[in-house]
């Protein structure tokens, strides 16, 4: 079966997440934000876009054409919304979202139906959007995955795939995690929620009874996003104090919130450099961190900077090397200071995981970075986010 999955603002690390989590024969990257996959196995779309913090939408591939077969393609979407309507009990609403190369006029063709419908006596909406394709929000809003439609057109320089969206990415939910969770601290920067899944699906991590840990935790993102993935062996740290209460506060909300009840988490004030002083030798399956980035605010050096995070860096692999088992990951966040080079901590005993390797043939869509890490951010920002999975050899 084929599968498509409508990616985030950063394609690259998307892509590199379901390459992660999904076993796949085959996949085509259409466009810069489509994805298609082929399975052997059924998946489950509203099940996965939980899972998962880089995919907007999860389809299912209904047919093929060649691009210039419009004719064919204006068929198919007819046929595909009449049988949709059929299976409809109430009003009826459907839409269009199309990627990669313009092939169709979609307001015609859906106005065209809309007015077929009526004449059939037959209570239809063409939902629309101010923008080219519909948000997730959109889709939710008109319930045009539960009494309604959307096809989705895609299109290269020879091909055109017709889909229908299953699943869209839970947007309020994360909008609470990240805005309603009790202890927030912009000032120092936080992990959004769904970079924190991303990451921890690059873990890899084989059970959820795995021992987890983050030793830069700050307000606990990581570990209220593995609690909600289901890990219950947790173990945060951080040097500061007021970092630990916050996140006793935001997984005390969470817990409730969720009604979570078993897991074991251990909390400690401690210095990353201290750590084997308080997590055995050889104990740890997966390391998922964002450490301390350098200033977010006012002027610094960045050479300076730079110098002493490659320090720090350095010394917490060290402690990290020592904690983890054998073949365990560490995905860790670096920071890159806009227009300055990479800083290059000592990773020595670990190998760096190249994670779009499967998916080279991409090349074209996904920017790769001078070494086999994916850079996260938005234009205009100082400090970008380099997403560095290193394994212990």
């Amino acid at each position: 079966m084929k599968y498509f999955f409508v990616l985030g603002n950063n394609p690259a690390l998307s892509v590199a997440e379901i390459s992660a989590v999904i076993n796949f024969k085959s996949a085509q990257l259409l466009a810069k934000n489509f994805l298609i996959i082929e399975c052997e196995q059924e998946l489950n779309p509203s099940h996965i876009i939980k899972t998962l913090g880089g995919s907007i939408k999860i389809g299912l591939i209904k047919n093929k054409f060649n691009r210039r077969n419009w004719q064919k393609i204006k068929q198919e979407i007819i046929s595909l919304v009449k049988t949709s309507q059929i299976s409809s009990k109430s009003k009826f609403n459907f839409g269009f979202s199309e990627y990669g190369s313009s092939i169709l006029n979609t307001k015609e063709l859906g106005l065209d139906l809309k007015k077929k419908f009526k004449l059939q006596a037959i209570s239809a909406r063409f939902v629309i959007s101010k923008e080219k394709n519909l948000s997730s929000v959109v889709v939710e809003r008109n319930k045009l995955l539960t009494k309604g439609l959307e096809i989705v057109i895609v299109a290269n320089k020879e091909e055109a795939f017709i889909g229908q969206t299953l699943a869209v990415q839970a947007f309020r939910e994360l909008s609470r995690r990240d805005y309603g969770r009790p202890a927030r601290d912009d000032r120092s920067g936080m992990l959004p929620p769904k970079l924190a899944q991303i990451m921890l699906n690059l873990a890899q991590i084989e059970h959820k009874s795995a021992c987890l840990l983050d030793p830069f935790c700050g307000s606990g993102t990581v570990i209220s996003e593995a609690i909600l993935a289901g890990f219950n062996n947790l173990i945060a740290s951080d040097i500061s104090p007021k970092a630990i209460g916050d996140t006793k506060k935001n997984v005390a909300w969470l817990r409730e919130l969720e009604n979570i009840t078993k897991i074991t988490l251990k909390l400690a004030v401690k210095n990353v450099l201290d750590l084997t002083k308080f997590v055995k030798k050889n104990s740890v399956d997966a390391i998922v961190t964002e450490p301390y980035l350098g200033p977010q605010r006012g002027n610094f050096s960045v050479d300076q900077i730079s110098k002493e995070l490659e320090e720090l860096y350095s010394q917490a692999l060290e402690q990290f090397r020592i904690v983890l088992k054998p073949k365990a990951r560490v995905v860790m966040v670096w920071p890159i200071f806009y227009g300055h080079q990479p800083i290059k901590p000592n990773y020595q005993g670990f190998e760096l995981i190249d994670m779009l390797a499967k998916s080279l043939k991409f090349s074209q869509y996904l920017k790769k970075n001078i070494r086999p890490t994916i850079i996260y951010g938005r234009p205009g920002q100082k400090i970008y986010r380099e997403i560095v999975v290193l394994q212990k050899k």
